[in-house]
């Protein structure tokens, strides 16, 4: 689903308008300032946009372009920008996603690779849990020999709020089958820092 083809639902729209209206009126700001009236709907769609992950099925959108291929070597897609909600505070995170498989047999569209990550991404979510699901949806589709995801972020929890540590970076990492082996993981990881 791309940004041109995204529409919120209404009546969702409507619901969180009041939510974000009380909000406003809680924290002592007045919902019918000029410079807030439009906002609660902006936050109610853009909050439908931040979460559309729970509507899409990254399984499909990898086996939308699966196709048979004898190539038996490390494939990465390193570099993907993604943008996520913490679960625990609502705030932002984002960073570059790194993803690495070895086929067996079958090989995904390049693209279907960023485009998994958008959707787990798109969900209210941990880190660490984002790092896991990446991978399980590969492992799960594709069957490859294995796959290795890792995840560079910077969380606007730890920096605006809280321990407010500005230049904080949460590295994650998570692998399957063939990664397991040292020799395998060393390579990605020059792979992605050369």
């Amino acid at each position: 689903m791309d940004l041109q083809e995204f529409h919120s639902n209404p009546e969702v729209t409507a619901a969180i308008e009041k939510a974000v209206e009380a909000t406003l009126q809680q924290i002592g700001e007045d919902p019918q300032r000029e410079g807030l009236k439009k906002t609660p709907h902006r936050v109610g769609k853009a909050l439908q946009f931040l979460t559309k992950g729970y509507k899409e099925d990254p399984e499909a959108i990898l086996r939308s372009a699966l196709f048979e291929e004898d190539y038996r070597q490390m494939v990465v897609v390193k570099d993907i920008d993604f943008y996520s909600l913490c679960e625990h505070h609502m705030l932002p995170f984002f960073g570059k996603v790194h993803v690495a498989y070895i086929p067996n047999g079958r090989i995904t569209g390049l693209s279907k690779i960023a485009r998994v990550v958008d959707v787990f991404a798109r969900r209210l979510q941990v880190q660490e849990r984002l790092t896991t699901q990446i991978k399980d949806c590969i492992q799960n589709t594709l069957d490859p020999l294995g796959v290795m995801v890792v995840i560079e972020a910077e969380h606007l929890c730890m920096q605006m709020r809280g321990v407010q540590k500005q230049h904080a970076m949460t590295v994650t990492s998570d692998f399957t089958g063939v990664f397991q082996q040292a020799k395998t993981r060393e390579e990605f990881m020059k792979l992605i820092k050369g």
